[in-house]
């Protein structure tokens, strides 16, 4: 069996250099089921922001660490995509820059995974905070299943710790990347994640596969609430057919006025959704009701 070969693609702010050592160097220590080093081309991606020092590779490794520096913040986004831009290989590894791999053998199980099952375009990893050893709620892709140590194939996945193949990559590409550079940040995963499954591709949560990652919040970032709900239109007006735009976004504007109640938030959260009604999204490409329908078959039909 001919095994994919394999990226790693990191983007940073240049905030967490003692991370990203730490991300680099769970990477370089990857390793074959046999004990030989895996190898794997390390690609990070300074997101406007010049690089810090990045590890130097023995001669004798089959690693390579290289940098690109992007002269602006292209977002989260866009910085994966000039990362995914800059390798050729058959799988590309997503890792947050302060996130990192506690199992030597785990890419090359994975790898294992994608050339048995040529399908298989997405894998997502199970997300564990270090010091409770506990997987938050937001990060199992499944509705109404709240166990983390089930493995299944689901309809979303996380963006910062997953495995992406290159040939579905290329084949739902669209202007703005094979993950939708214009998001900057927020449901890029959904919007890739929709045209994937729509070409016909599987998505995997895999609860052996683990990156380390300690727990926060998404409304952390200033930004979240507007452009979690700009983005939320956006990838309805880009994705889904005409009929169940309104289901979808109505739905959602339910569950968020109960989560968020406060009206602080809410104003931002209306201010970003009537922003994504008044701008471009993108190229529309709805998908076919027969996806809608494998979706709901899976859990989650994407009104949800």
């Amino acid at each position: 069996m001919d095994l994919p070969s394999v990226c790693c693609v990191i983007s940073t702010l240049g905030q967490r250099p003692p991370e990203l050592a730490r991300t680099i160097g769970s990477v370089l220590a990857q390793r074959t089921v046999d004990g030989a080093e895996l190898a794997v081309e390390t690609v990070v991606v300074g997101d406007g922001v010049p690089l810090p020092s990045l590890p130097e590779v023995p001669a004798t490794s089959p690693s390579v660490v290289h940098g690109v520096e992007l002269p602006e913040n292209l977002g989260i986004p866009g910085a994966r995509n000039a990362g995914i831009a800059a390798s050729t290989a058959d799988l590309v590894v997503v890792l947050d820059d302060d996130g990192w791999l506690p199992d030597a053998e785990v890419l090359d199980r994975l790898r294992r995974q994608f050339a048995a099952d040529p399908r298989l375009g997405i894998v997502s990893l199970r997300i564990v905070d270090p010091e409770t050893g506990t997987t938050q709620r937001r990060h199992v892709p499944r509705l109404g299943d709240s166990d983390p140590l089930r493995s299944s194939d689901v309809t979303i996945f996380q963006g910062g710790a997953c495995v992406l193949r290159r040939a579905m990559l290329d084949a739902c590409a669209r202007p703005d990347g094979p993950l939708a550079g214009r998001f900057v940040y927020g449901h890029e995963e959904t919007d890739l994640a929709w045209r994937a499954l729509d070409a016909g591709w599987r998505i995997r949560y895999d609860a052996d596969a683990v990156m380390n990652h300690p727990a926060t919040s998404p409304a952390r970032h200033a930004t979240y609430y507007r452009l979690n709900a700009r983005n939320r239109v956006w990838v309805a007006r880009r994705n889904l057919p005409a009929a169940l735009v309104p289901v979808y976004l109505g739905l959602w504007t339910a569950i968020m006025v109960v989560r968020l109640r406060a009206a602080a938030p809410l104003r931002t959260w209306f201010a970003g959704f009537v922003e994504g009604w008044r701008t471009d999204p993108g190229l529309r490409r709805p998908m076919r009701w027969s996806t809608v329908w494998h979706m709901t078959r899976l859990g989650r039909p994407p009104i949800l």
